[in-house]
């Protein structure tokens, strides 16, 4: 009992100190963890039961362990303000398309009226320039509705890239369930995750303050 107690008492108190603080440390850290994960179940628990199945307690596990440290967070909010750029980008191109269409149904209508009012005094021309602007008119609503669908199935293209760029960056970080996938149903789950990882990010966890 007596080498017990010269063998504490031998041991430096920076030591002990050090020793106590990585106890203190380790036990914050496993607080946080439980939190975490605990909410990442409950949150699981909200979404429709074909999704839940997917959302393992092992993948829930190892996403608590991942944001642990407050990186994923940036990645995600670093993601999110990208695509959110990327969105108003795209959907300016679209306005940009229908404004131009527009002005061009105005300048046709101009057209058309000056061009009806100048057969007053040739009513014989007024058959020809009806028929004229009505297959203007149709060839208006045609090519628009073809560059609309092109800009359409682009802003699509550039979605979807935009997507699996986000899968690569998330799976390079390391974050659980994270992969490059174009099936819908993955893609819902990780979508899900990232809503998750985004709550958690607006709690105040246990142990961190």
């Amino acid at each position: 009992m007596s080498a017990m107690s010269e063998y504490v008492t031998n041991v430096s108190p920076n030591v002990l100190a050090t020793v106590k603080e990585e106890l203190i440390k380790k036990e914050q850290q496993q607080q946080r963890h439980y939190f975490l994960l605990s909410e990442l179940q409950s949150m699981a628990r909200e979404v429709p039961g074909k999704y839940q199945q997917r959302l393992s307690y092992d993948l829930l596990c190892g996403l608590s362990n991942a944001v642990l440290d407050g990186t994923v967070y940036e990645i995600v909010n670093s993601l999110k303000e990208v695509q959110q750029l990327e969105e108003r980008n795209l959907f300016a191109r679209r306005v940009k398309l229908i404004n131009q269409n527009k002005n061009q149904k105005q300048a046709l209508m101009k057209k058309q009226t000056d061009a009806i009012q100048m057969c007053r005094s040739k009513p014989h021309n007024l058959p020809l320039v009806q028929a004229k602007y009505e297959k203007h008119w149709k060839d208006l609503g045609r090519n628009f509705n073809e560059e609309l669908k092109r800009l359409d199935m682009k802003i699509i293209m550039e979605l979807d890239q935009k997507v699996m760029d986000q899968q690569v960056t998330l799976e390079k970080a390391g974050v659980p369930g994270f992969f490059v996938t174009n099936n819908p149903q993955e893609i819902k789950v990780q979508m899900y995750l990232l809503e998750f990882i985004t709550r958690l990010n607006g709690m105040m966890i246990p142990g961190s303050y």
